[in-house]
């Protein structure tokens, strides 16, 4: 890897374990999702993200995916029908931005409430700490909403490490696999694509990353199917990023 004055980051497999957000993330918001948006049909960030899901849905209607049925003649059956959408889009893991951002707002009032903590490697923190004394800024890019982020950071169980990030990235910035997205991120952080390094453990999202110019590296963890061969750098810890 050449010198970074960035560097971004994915989460799910790369700073957090994966099965912190399908054992314990998604388990909570689909137990939750009916119960809170019943309670918060009213605020106009939630109606917006019900509006969201009623357009994924009819889209998928009409692309042949077979959604559930969506009613609207009653505020139950509109709730009923979001449950059942929101649990349908769950069971494919799709990263739609209308579900991204509601189970964002389900987890806030887990984490204040203190049932929920943001699990992080062990090597995160000092990384964070270590690069930031480097003089490299550090980003997040995820399916996962800028709220989301921001929780599992901010209330991590190394503590609070949202001071260490420069700025988050999800899908109102684009698909993660696609290398436009990585370009409009490069945009925004006022930097060349080069001078910033793509931490990710999904190769496609490389892909797109080195298609933009970025500089790339596959990150590896324990947990992690290990790969035969890979055309990014592999690494297995962030101690071995510019240590």
């Amino acid at each position: 890897m050449r010198d970074a004055r960035a560097i971004l980051l994915d989460i799910e497999g790369t700073t957090t374990p994966v099965d912190f957000v399908y054992q314990t993330l998604f388990p909570y918001a689909r137990q939750r999702v009916k119960q809170f948006i019943t309670q918060h049909h009213d605020d106009a960030d939630v109606r917006s993200d019900i509006a969201g899901l009623r357009e994924q849905r009819d889209a998928d209607a009409r692309n042949n995916l077979a959604p559930p049925a969506w009613r609207d003649d009653s505020v139950e059956a509109e709730l009923e029908s979001a449950a059942a959408y929101i649990h349908w889009l769950m069971d494919q893991d799709r990263k739609a931005t209308a579900l991204k951002s509601l189970q964002g707002k389900i987890w806030e009032a887990g984490y204040r409430a203190g049932e929920l903590r943001g699990e992080v490697y062990a090597d995160v923190p000092k990384a964070f700490e270590r690069w930031r004394d480097q003089g490299r800024s550090m980003s997040i890019f995820s399916s996962g909403s800028v709220l989301a982020q921001k929780l599992i950071f901010g209330y991590s169980t190394a503590g609070d490490l949202t001071e260490f990030i420069r700025a988050y990235f999800d899908t109102t910035t684009g698909a993660k696999q696609q290398a436009e997205s990585y370009q409009r991120i490069a945009a925004a952080l006022a930097l060349s694509p080069p001078e910033i390094l793509f931490l990710s453990d999904v190769t496609a999202e490389l892909d797109a990353a080195q298609l933009a110019g970025m500089q790339t590296a596959l990150c590896v963890r324990p947990e992690s199917k290990q790969p035969s061969s890979s055309a990014h750098p592999i690494i297995q810890t962030f101690d071995e990023v510019f240590p």
